[in-house]
């Protein structure tokens, strides 16, 4: 099943289908979910872990999205233990340089944006607040050239007010990291609007665990049974977007996301039970009822994020305004946020010439060793580096220790070592 999964799997847009591509990318997405249950057996716990909250031991999956499809390009499933950024790593061998890939907060790490961007995918992700990212170059559009990983990025700050036709409303803050770097193709407020597409993600989780499932429990109490079924459910659910995209693109100018799932799943059971015009040509019978009953254009809409299971964390999330019943977007508007001040940042051309050599670990070597005899506090290298926290500012300072890199003087104190270790701050030699 996982063989015929892999043959199955991948994109299925033309690049002239509605909504599936920015300007020259197809965009896609990572997103995990960790609510599919397996029976409470010895051998699936072994596996998979209890649930720290009680109940059924849960599957993480991993997979990458066509967002304008739907379509599941690669999968990977396994403990929930190992997280989402573990996961995505190990499907970034189908990432190309044609993809623009969206992703959220949980994805807002260095090693992964470093790795993403090796691909020559281009990336639109969502980063904490707090981070303290450099202002190297400030852009016309409100955006600014930093650093994040050693890679050279625009960062996008933004406050999004949406208004409801009720009257009601409400705000939020983004920060976007992004490694399209020309301000004038790709402004900032379009790539605000273009990063709400990553939530066509969950269309792909609902359709698998309440529309396919049903919200029931995996039946097998083995994990070669567990595994078994996971390639299968995902074999089918990726032989349904087929139909559907197929079916959309008969038709020119369709977009797919009007397609309707629950109505591609249905005819093709009905099919199966029939046996009855299973081996037609053209889109077939499960294509002409998806165009008989294509759902009205997108709607903008708006609620918070909540779950009725009383174990997951998005069960009570009251705080950030949004309404709790879905309700229609009468407006959305964007407002670019100008870049805070920062510390003194190394120059824009010095920063390109060390990306190679990592970027924070240069910049704090050569500050320590144009200041060799002075002790330097771990808060005032964090605030020179502007992007990091105190406590990540620590653990860093404490593997460039053990490497010789620096000299842990006593406690919160650091200085450069000898000048024979410090061999890393030379840049990598152009090729």
């Amino acid at each position: 099943m996982k063989v015929l999964f892999e043959v199955v799997a991948g994109a299925l847009a033309q690049p002239r289908t509605p909504g599936v591509r920015f300007g020259p990318y197809r965009t896609v997405s990572f997103d995990g979910c960790s609510s599919i249950k397996t029976p409470d057996s010895e051998r699936n716990r072994g596996w998979l872990g209890r649930c720290p909250h009680g109940g059924y031991p849960q599957i993480e999956l991993m997979t990458l999205v066509e967002t304008g499809t739907r379509a599941v390009i690669g999968a990977v499933f396994g403990p929930t233990r190992e997280g989402e950024t573990s996961y995505a790593t190990r499907l970034l061998q189908h990432l190309s340089p044609e993809m623009l890939v969206l992703w959220g907060r949980g994805f807002d790490g260095n090693d992964f944006l470093a790795a993403v961007h090796a691909t020559g995918a281009r990336v639109v992700g969502r980063i904490s607040q707090r981070r303290r990212p450099p202002v190297l170059q400030p852009l016309a559009d409100s955006s600014y050239l930093s650093v994040i990983g050693g890679v050279v990025v625009r960062i996008i700050e933004a406050q999004v007010r949406v208004a409801c036709t009720d009257g009601s409303g409400f705000d939020g803050s983004y920060r976007l990291v992004t490694t399209l770097l020309d301000a004038q193709r790709y402004p900032a407020d379009r790539l605000v609007r273009l990063h709400h597409e990553r939530w066509e993600h969950e269309s792909v989780y609902y359709a698998l665990r309440h529309t396919i499932l049903q919200g029931r429990v995996l039946r097998s109490c083995d994990p070669v049974g567990v595994e078994q079924k996971m390639w299968s459910l995902l074999t089918l659910y990726q032989l349904l977007r087929r139909a559907m995209v197929e079916a959309a693109e008969s038709r020119p100018g369709t977009d797919p996301d009007r397609c309707s799932f629950t109505i591609a799943l249905y005819t093709a059971r009905d099919l199966l039970v029939r046996a009855h015009g299973i081996r037609e040509e053209g889109i077939g019978t499960i294509g002409r009822k998806i165009l008989s009953a294509l759902s009205p254009e997108r709607r903008p809409r708006v609620s918070t994020r909540k779950v009725k299971s009383p174990i997951s964390r998005y069960a009570e999330r009251k705080m950030d305004g949004r309404p709790d019943g879905s309700r229609t977007v009468a407006s959305v508007t964007i407002a670019l946020l100008q870049p805070q001040p920062s510390p003194p940042a190394l120059p824009i051309t010095m920063v390109r010439e060390y990306v190679g050599a990592g970027y924070r670990m240069t910049r704090v070597l050569a500050v320590l060793q144009a200041e060799p005899e002075r002790q330097w506090r771990a808060r005032e290298i964090a605030e020179l580096l502007g992007d990091v926290t105190l406590v990540t500012t620590y653990r860093q300072l404490a593997r460039w220790t053990e490497r010789g890199l620096i000299r842990r003087i006593r406690t919160g104190r650091y200085a450069a070592a000898a000048p024979t270790r410090t061999t890393a701050l030379r840049p990598r030699p152009k090729r």
